[in-house]
């Protein structure tokens, strides 16, 4: 599957690299994941509820998420971070 990211992922993952090497190749790692087979089972991937209702996730670790919407051309990635965080959209 394609992955498209949003200019404000890009921005934070560029942070999270300088910041903390570790969790930057771990985010690499799952995207190549991702790309490889989306319902790779370190992903977790799911489809949220509610409000977020057409919105998916992707697990990087314990913590942190990701979120795209599905489109015919990929994944839109538009949001990084904690839980709450990238839930509360």
């Amino acid at each position: 599957m394609d992955i498209i990211v949003s200019s404000e992922v890009k921005k934070t993952l560029a942070n999270i690299k300088h910041r903390d090497a570790k969790l930057s190749r771990r985010i690499e790692k799952q995207l190549i994941q991702f790309q490889k087979n989306h319902r790779h089972p370190s992903l977790r991937t799911h489809k949220l509820s509610g409000h977020l209702q057409e919105i998916w996730s992707i697990s990087i670790d314990r913590k942190m998420r990701m979120v795209y919407l599905a489109r015919d051309d990929g994944a839109y990635f538009f949001d990084i971070g904690c839980h709450d965080e990238v839930y509360r959209t």
